[in-house]
């Protein structure tokens, strides 16, 4: 992953449950759409052959990454498939620490300032502030109160909406998932209104940063 790239377009697309089929129309939406990076969750079925597929055919246009990694087992079939970058749900420190010694992007998952604090200890990239739909922007403004260094991805719960309130609140980036990547769009074709919500997101980041 090229961190200085994926700062200048901080926008994290996750893919989670898709089926191979769907792969290659999945990914035309999402290049046409201008987005940078996404994920491919390691609990969607054949995840490791997704990833590999993905990164071989669309690796020089997308930085692809692996999601939802919670073991050592898991990081290092994703690493093998071609990830770039790792995502997790919670903190888990063997990861991490894999992450870091091999200098690979990881952004695992945190909520409280406590579990915030310790991510960003362990060596997170960034952390990833989730599930936050319950919570909303100025969560993330009471969290860099004391810990202005961290580097906060945001998660769930984000709109094209309330994007600029979020990175206004302190996000250094946001992550978007089911909501833009409707299953029903999916089962239905309708890949072009993907296309048009991720470009409704893109065009709603700060303009500082694009």
């Amino acid at each position: 992953m090229d961190l200085k790239k994926f700062q200048q377009k901080p926008l994290l697309g996750i893919l989670r449950g898709i089926a191979p089929e769907e792969l290659d129309p999945l990914f035309e939406a999402v290049i046409s759409s201008g987005l940078q990076a996404i994920e491919i969750t390691m609990n969607t079925r054949g995840a490791a052959g997704l990833i590999q597929s993905a990164v071989k055919r669309y690796g020089k246009s997308l930085m692809i990454g692996a999601g939802t990694v919670l073991n050592l087992k898991d990081l290092k079939t994703a690493l093998t498939a071609g990830a770039t970058f790792i995502v997790s749900p919670v903190l888990v420190p063997s990861v991490v620490r894999y992450c870091v010694r091999h200098k690979i992007p990881v952004f695992p998952g945190a909520l409280t300032p406590q579990e915030v604090y310790n991510a960003w200890e362990a060596g997170a990239t960034m952390v990833k502030v989730f599930p936050l739909n319950f919570f909303g922007p100025s969560y993330l403004r009471e969290i860099k109160g004391p810990f202005r260094e961290i580097e906060l991805l945001a998660c769930s719960g984000v709109t094209p909406e309330n994007l600029p309130a979020y990175f206004q609140n302190g996000a250094s980036a946001a992550a978007i998932g089911a909501g833009t990547f409707r299953r029903e769009w999916i089962a239905s074709g309708k890949f072009h209104l993907i296309r048009r919500m991720l470009r409704s997101y893109l065009k709603a980041l700060p303009s500082k940063i694009v």
